[in-house]
């Protein structure tokens, strides 16, 4: 019947599962929000994006997956949409202001979000999501409203995050509005009344300037449950700013293979945080490796399992197979793009002109690493290197194949 709530499941192991596994911290403790869980009291959980990208990707898979297990035990679940705080930008782990945003674009931008939440989180049946947007609450408020908001917060509170230093000791500017970006995030809390908040550990800064409002505000002690980030072998973050994101409008196989490309030592990490795989299994696969056993068995794994969970098990097969006979077989694939070149044109201008590759400069650099090869794996070593009478198959890198056909 519409209204009752939905009954909270207290299960131990899962709520330990839940609170330990791709955690980085949770404040005031663990041991609080373990307690408030064992009693049966049904909280209030929200994650908010700032749609600043037209696609999720997978560093936002990583708490819409927490939230989806919140919410099959009973947990009231939201998802924010920031489209006020995107037309500002998040200044966390930036070296200078993001460019701002229009409404328009951010409009634009949200359009598939919460289509590609729904493979994490359901927004129907008896326990459904709620997706809000904070310009519910943003787009009524006056000047004077903004300016008793910004009223809670101090610079000095602000200055102390190490970005903001940073710049200061470089010489660049920091600016008003992104000062005041952390307190609107922390008001999204106020004015949703939750009763925790979910987001990766860069965003623990944010999340809890949004507890000592919740306290100030509402006396009420909100919860941060702040996770581990998806980065890579050097401990950056993965994601649209870096350029080696997975995103969910990627095909099944360019999305299979961007994983494959990833580096040996981020697998058990990735396994952990990205996806739903028993740790027992993970620990097993990793012994076997540390004994010396081939890690791209367990790369493949991880590939299926994350292209699985997205486009469906049928998809992550056929992904998986195009990629083990396009790269392990040596077969080059049948829809490689063909162009139709004139003889005596540089492979250069036809790849750039083509968007094959994104510069003469990109081009270079890929022919000095040895990353362009006539198939299957004779190397192309002259960049002004030009086209004959003959058909030619060419790879690029990895995973881009092109077939050039003289006219």
């Amino acid at each position: 019947m519409f209204g009752i709530k939905p009954k909270v499941i207290v299960d131990e192991n899962k709520i330990d599962e839940i609170l330990a596994r791709g955690v980085e911290n949770i404040y005031p403790s663990k041991d609080f929000l373990k307690s408030k869980l064992m009693k049966g009291e049904r909280i209030s959980i929200y994650l908010g994006i700032d749609p600043t990208g037209t696609t999720l990707h997978l560093g936002h898979v990583i708490p819409l997956l927490k939230l989806g297990k919140f919410q099959k035990l009973g947990h009231q679940i939201i998802l924010l949409m920031g489209d006020i705080t995107a037309m500002i930008g998040d200044p966390t782990d930036k070296s200078a202001a993001r460019k701002k945003l229009t409404r328009e674009e951010v409009t634009n931008n949200l359009k598939e979000y919460k289509k590609q939440a729904s493979k994490f989180i359901s927004f129907d049946g008896g326990n459904p999501a709620l997706f809000k947007f904070n310009s519910e609450w943003f787009g009524k408020m006056s000047f004077v409203d903004s300016l008793e908001l910004t009223s809670r917060g101090t610079v000095g509170q602000m200055m102390k995050r190490d970005m903001f230093q940073r710049r200061e000791q470089e010489g660049k500017e920091t600016y008003i509005h992104e000062l005041i970006y952390p307190l609107m995030q922390g008001y999204d809390s106020v004015m949703m009344d939750v009763d925790a908040e979910i987001g990766g550990n860069d965003q623990t800064f944010n999340m809890l300037v949004g507890r000592d409002l919740m306290k100030t505000l509402k006396n009420k002690e909100k919860i941060v449950i702040a996770t581990k980030l998806l980065v890579d072998s050097s401990g950056n973050k993965m994601g649209k700013t870096e350029g080696n994101m997975v995103s969910l409008d990627q095909t099944p196989e360019d999305m299979f293979g961007r994983i494959m490309s990833w580096g040996d030592d981020l697998m058990v990490h990735a396994f952990e945080i990205i996806t739903d795989v028993s740790l027992g299994e993970i620990k097993e696969m990793s012994e076997k490796i540390e004994n010396g056993a081939n890690p791209k068995e367990m790369k493949m794994k991880l590939a299926k399992e994350i292209v699985r969970m997205y486009h469906g098990e049928n998809a992550a097969e056929e992904a998986a197979n195009a990629f083990d006979n396009t790269f392990s077989k040596k077969e080059f694939p049948e829809d490689a793009q063909v162009l139709k070149t004139p003889k005596g044109e540089k492979i250069i201008d036809i790849l750039v002109n083509n968007k094959i590759v994104e510069s003469k400069t990109e081009f270079r650099r890929l022919i000095e690493a040895g990353a362009v090869s006539d198939y299957p794996d004779k190397k192309i070593n002259d960049s002004n290197e030009t086209v004959g009478d003959s058909l030619r198959k060419i790879k690029i890198g990895k995973k881009t194949f092109v077939v050039l056909k003289p006219e």
